[in-house]
C-alpha cells in the first residue's frame, strides 16, 4: 500500500496498466479513519471525459507514471462513481466486487471500509493523543530558472579617417638643345632665310598631375545575431528533515 507521502505529487501523472496506458491521475481518495490512500480517480473515455477508480493497494511509482494491476478495460468498465471528493458505501462496494476485493460495510464518509480501524498504541506525551502514528516530514530541493538581463550589445557605425597612399606614373615634357653641323644634307635649310637676322623660336611644354577622386563603395552587410549556449550548473542548498527514533526498551 503507497503511503500518503508516496501519492502526494501523484495527480495530473499517467496512470498504467496491465496492458497499456490508463489516462490522467485526476485526484487520490483518503480513508477518512487512517488518512492513507484507498482510490485513485483516472481520466478514461475519449477526451478523458469519464472518470473511473481503481485501488492503490498495488500501485507503484516509477518514471514513467503509476502502475496498476488492471488491465484497461477492467479500469474502464469500473462501475460509475461521482468524483466528488467522497464514495458512498454503495458506490465503493460496487467497485470492492467489481475488482474482486472484500468488502466490510461500515459508516465511513470516504466511502472506504472502517475495517482499517483500530484503538492507538500507546499515548501522545506532547499533547492530546490523536493516533498512533508520528507524521515525519522533510524539505525537497525544488530549483526553478528564472531568465535575467546580463547585458547588452549594440551595433554604432562612425567614421574614420586614415592616410592611404599610391603611386602614379606622371608624364612631363622637357626641352632638350641638339646641335648638328652644316652638311650637304642641310645646307639648303640652313640658307633658307636672311644671311643674319634676329628669330625667336617656342616649344610649348606640357606634364601630367594627379587628380584624386573619391567614391563611397558598400563593402559588406554587418548584423547581430544570437546564440544559446546550454551549461550544467551545480546548485548547493541544505534542507531539513525530521527523524524519529525510539528510546527505552525497544526490540
Amino acid at each position: 500500500m503507497p503511503t500518503i507521502e508516496d501519492v502526494k505529487n501523484w495527480r495530473g501523472e499517467t496512470a498504467h496498466g496491465t496492458d497499456g496506458k490508463l489516462g490522467k491521475i485526476e485526484d487520490v481518495y483518503l480513508d477518512e479513519q487512517t488518512r492513507e490512500p484507498e482510490w485513485v480517480a483516472i481520466t478514461t473515455g475519449l477526451f478523458g471525459t469519464k472518470v473511473s477508480f481503481a485501488p492503490l493497494a498495488e500501485a507503484t511509482h516509477s518514471g514513467d507514471g503509476v502502475k496498476l494491476p488492471y488491465s484497461t478495460e477492467q479500469v474502464k468498465s469500473a462501475p460509475n462513481a461521482e468524483a466528488d471528493g467522497q464514495l458512498s458505501q454503495e458506490e465503493e462496494a460496487a467497485l470492492y466486487k467489481h475488482y474482486g476485493l472484500n468488502y466490510s460495510e461500515g459508516p465511513s464518509d470516504t466511502g472506504l471500509p472502517t475495517g482499517h480501524e483500530r484503538e492507538p498504541v500507546g499515548h501522545d506525551t506532547s499533547g492530546p493523543t490523536t493516533d498512533d502514528a508520528m507524521t515525519r516530514s522533510e524539505e525537497e530541493l525544488r530549483v526553478g530558472k528564472r531568465e535575467v538581463e546580463t547585458g547588452r550589445v549594440r551595433l554604432r557605425k562612425f567614421i574614420e579617417t586614415e592616410q592611404v597612399q599610391t603611386t602614379v606614373p606622371i608624364q612631363r615634357e622637357e626641352v632638350r638643345v641638339e646641335r648638328e653641323p652644316i652638311t650637304e644634307g642641310n645646307v639648303d635649310d640652313a640658307l633658307d632665310g636672311p644671311a643674319l637676322s634676329e628669330e625667336e623660336h617656342e616649344v610649348v611644354l606640357h606634364e601630367e598631375q594627379p587628380v584624386v577622386e573619391k567614391n563611397v563603395v558598400p563593402k559588406e552587410r554587418v548584423r547581430l545575431e544570437k546564440d544559446t549556449h546550454v551549461e550544467e550548473q551545480t546548485v548547493s542548498e541544505e534542507v531539513r528533515k525530521e527523524r524519529i527514533e525510539a528510546e527505552g526498551d525497544v526490540r
